[in-house]
């Protein structure tokens, strides 16, 4: 009966402290999507190299010199008659021919909120920076979605758990 009490008590403990760490988080909500980030990353709505919006991890030090984020770019598809497939293999082909050294990790088909999307990590240099991205695809009518974790490669795992928890709160406005 004591080991019940004490799961108990340790299953409420690790439920609300993760219940507290969302609600230091504030959420983007337009007509087509939602997304969820920590209130300490610094939201650009600028429109900045095409995006709907750039998430930017506070920097971790003076030394620091890439600020970690989240993005997504929204493309119009009309007249392209593009599935979910097709777009996919045009990005990894745009991924090895458009990025220095660049080189898929990953990629897979991922079900959730019961639409499909796929999800593709690689790694490739951009300026001076070895970067490693984790983005999520999906292609709804005649829209793509693009998500995209961006990470220098060294800190990719530090930022994998949280740049995750970013990428999976978004959802899809079903209109």
């Amino acid at each position: 009966m004591n080991r019940l009490l004490i799961w108990g008590a340790i299953f409420l403990t690790s439920n609300l402290s993760l219940f507290g760490q969302t609600k230091d988080w504030n959420t983007i909500e337009k007509d087509n999507y939602s997304i969820n980030y920590p209130k300490d990353w610094e939201l650009n709505e600028s429109g900045q190299m095409g995006t709907s919006f750039i998430l930017f991890s506070p920097l971790t030090s003076e030394k620091d010199q890439f600020k970690e984020n989240v993005n997504l770019l929204v493309q119009d598809l009309t007249g392209h008659n593009l599935d979910l497939d097709e777009y996919v293999k045009i990005s990894e082909g745009q991924i090895k021919t458009m990025i220095t050294n660049g080189k898929i990790i990953e990629s897979k088909r991922v079900t959730n909120q019961s639409l499909n999307y796929h999800k593709v990590i690689f790694s490739g240099k951009q300026g001076d920076f070895n970067l490693k991205f984790e983005q999520n695809y999906w292609v709804v009518g005649d829209k793509a979605f693009v998500l995209t974790l961006t990470c220098e490669e060294t800190q990719f795992d530090n930022y994998k758990l949280k740049g995750e928890k970013i990428l999976n709160s978004f959802k899809l406005n079903k209109n």
